[in-house]
């Protein structure tokens, strides 16, 4: 099983994540340095001494204290609290935290391969992925789970996560679904093997004209770079493609290893993409390893408030080589380096090692000052006028860098883009956040009563004379008053063309999959429109 369909939906106000991001955010080693090969100085030693006093004290508040208390989330708590100390991407991870991030990470997953909604309290199916057991065994879009393994989820307020529970699995073994395929009285019965199911971090890759492609990465796993080149072996061979932009937006980065991989398809042999160095780490750089498969000519990098780590990695070789051009907003300022390193009781801690630096020895990291303060900067760039462009990006050093060509750079908390797109604001206010929400439901419950003859079969058909009927978005008003958001006019007035927008790239979804949502989205991207120009001018040679 897939997330839910909400997911992938682009937002188009990537800041609204931020907040979940200085935690999730991380580049680092793909390997995780074993325990034992950690050295104590002689200064050490207190902090041991301190270890040892800790423990201590938790057994005496075990087998001592008045009430029962839970040590283990005691300890959690303190160690926690000893983190809060260190940067806010020095973390502890659970020993159920950490099976999520791998499982995440690691690009795979074991379930049944769907991607579903919830809707009415009933699970929807909104595609089988392709190529999954789902699919193989013939469960189809648009059916209704109502049975697993004969225990009823309809109609019974199920969490998502209880969901995901029941779905997945370990690969071999079997569920039993009950499903409702549109009005048939009588549920159908599928028994699907669970095998493993791929999570893509390449969302869409399609040509945007006859010479420029698209490829969008939602973060960097250890599948990344091996979707990257799938992706672009199909737009070079089979559709001829010269020129790239390639959409980092949102991205909040991942495994090191698959960003400079990716850069190496960019570059020929022995360019420094990337270095890393701190107090305990001697400077490690990351050169291109000289096995691009594809000439690749002009390139735009697309970066918002929301790019990090690893993006902000490819975003900077690029800009400091002249590669390309860098389009949007300034990133997110994630210049840290972590290794993870396993606890004895099944989590791990995530420690900030080393700082990365640019080629040009740019360092990204935005200042820390405190956690709270670190957390709100990207609600701070929207109040503030940054991302509007009403107001000008403070430099946090004001060395000046130089490009391979002798374009100046600065070191900004973030990848300074060479072409600046503001954020749209007109139409974000607080009746189309709560309207949006409730897009996903209403659409799938709009196209399940809509012929499939009303639509047109080619996607390029659809994105061209395709359009949602006004009316319909007064039923989605009226469907959103149901679920609680309360009408607005004069708000809705503001927020209604994104509305209709927004509407066509979610049943463009629901029709063909992430080209319909993406290709939809992007013909009125702004940033988009703005990288298709500047490759058609060629290479970044002067700031524009």
């Amino acid at each position: 099983m897939a997330s839910t369909s909400n997911s992938p939906f682009q937002i188009r106000l990537p800041l609204i994540l931020a907040a979940v991001l200085s935690v999730g955010m991380f580049i680092g080693q793909k390997l995780p340095r074993n325990e034992s090969f950690i050295h104590y100085s002689p200064g050490s030693r207190k902090a041991l001494n301190a270890a040892g006093s800790m423990d201590e004290v938790l057994r005496y508040i075990e087998s001592k204290y008045v009430d029962t208390i839970d040590t283990d989330a005691l300890r959690d708590a303190a160690i926690e609290e000893l983190l809060a100390g260190l940067d806010p991407h020095s973390v502890y991870i659970s020993p159920e935290e950490l099976r999520a991030v791998q499982e995440d990470m690691s690009g795979n997953f074991e379930g049944i391969g769907v991607e579903f909604i919830v809707l009415d309290d009933t699970i929807q199916v909104v595609s089988p992925l392709s190529g999954g057991p789902s699919e193989a065994a013939g469960v189809m879009a648009g059916d209704k789970i109502v049975t697993i393994n004969d225990t009823t989820v309809a109609g019974v307020k199920m969490e998502t996560a209880q969901i995901y529970g029941r779905l997945r699995g370990p690969k071999g073994t079997q569920v039993r679904l009950g499903v409702r395929r549109g009005r048939e009285p009588a549920l159908r019965e599928f028994v699907v093997t669970r095998d493993v199911i791929p999570v893509y971090s390449v969302d869409v890759a399609y040509m945007l004209n006859e010479q420029t492609g698209y490829i969008k990465v939602n973060r960097f796993t250890a599948r990344t770079h091996q979707e990257f080149m799938e992706a672009l072996t199909r737009l070079v061979e089979q559709e001829k493609m010269k020129d790239l932009v390639l959409d980092l937006r949102g991205n909040p980065g991942g495994y090191l290893n698959e960003a400079t991989d990716m850069l190496s398809q960019l570059f020929p042999e022995g360019k420094l993409l990337v270095y890393t160095e701190g107090r305990a780490e001697d400077r490690r750089n990351y050169k291109s390893n000289g096995r691009a498969r594809f000439d690749i000519r002009n390139i735009a990098v697309l970066i918002d408030e929301g790019s990090a780590s690893a993006s902000e990695i490819m975003a900077g070789a690029i800009q400091d080589h002249d590669r390309g051009w860098i389009v949007g907003r300034r990133s997110y300022g994630k210049g840290l380096v972590q290794e993870q390193y396993p606890l004895s009781n099944g989590g791990a801690l995530r420690l900030t090692v080393a700082r990365y630096f640019t080629p040009s020895g740019r360092s990204i990291q935005r200042a820390y000052t405190g956690r709270e303060e670190y957390e709100k900067d990207p609600q701070e760039r929207l109040k503030n006028g940054e991302l509007s462009g009403k107001t000008a990006i403070p430099v946090s050093d004001s060395t000046a860098y130089y490009t391979g060509q002798g374009r100046i750079v600065f070191a900004h908390g973030g990848i300074m883009p060479d072409v600046f797109v503001p954020i749209d604001t007109s139409y974000m206010n607080a009746y189309y956040i709560k309207v949006r929400q409730q897009l996903p439901q209403f659409a799938a419950r709009w196209l399940e009563n809509q012929p499939r003859s009303a639509f047109p079969e080619q996607l390029s058909t659809f994105r061209q004379n395709w359009q949602p009927a006004p009316q319909v978005i007064d039923e989605l008003v009226a469907y959103a008053e149901q679920e609680g958001a309360t009408p607005d006019p004069a708000q809705l007035a503001a927020c209604r063309r994104e509305l209709q927008t927004q509407f066509k790239a979610r049943i463009g979804k629901l029709l063909f999959q992430n080209d319909g949502l993406y290709s939809v989205l992007n013909d009125d991207d702004p940033a988009v429109e703005k990288a298709v120009r500047l490759l058609r001018d060629g290479a970044p040679l002067v700031k524009r």
